[in-house]
């Protein structure tokens, strides 16, 4: 099974155990670090809007509790017949923990159906070397 196999796989199990009770809309994301590690993520609402949290930055905080700190690949599943794209924080969070070969798949419940680079979702990122002018 190749990688992005592998994230599929962990996409949808997190998918499945997403808490969205209000909204009925799961997401579930999984990234590939750059030492190899899958971690995933799932999103979970809360009745206080906006307390929740998207999937995207439960997979990023997996990551980095698991002591990597550069996406290789992030892939995003939900069940919707529009693809979906993270959010403008969880663009920003990718951001944070990429690097311009960073890959981004997004996903229904059966397969990956495009794969592009973070900089096509966020062409013009405000980014660290912002604050050093």
């Amino acid at each position: 099974m190749d990688a992005e196999q592998k994230l599929f796989q962990a996409a949808l199990l997190a998918f499945n155990r997403a808490y969205a009770p209000y909204s009925s809309f799961r997401v579930g994301a999984a990234v590939l670090g750059s030492n190899g590690g899958i971690y995933s993520g799932c999103n979970v609402e809360n009745i206080s809007f906006p307390c929740g949290s998207c999937a995207e930055q439960g997979a990023i905080a997996a990551m980095v509790a698991g002591g990597e700190h550069l996406i290789k690949t992030i892939l995003i599943l939900a069940d919707s017949q529009e693809l979906i794209t993270p959010c403008g924080a969880c663009l920003q969070r990718i951001l944070e923990f990429s690097d311009s070969q960073t890959l981004v798949c997004l996903a229904d419940t059966r397969q990956i159906r495009r794969t592009c680079r973070l900089t096509e979702l966020l062409p013009h990122a405000f980014a660290a070397k912002e604050l050093k002018s």
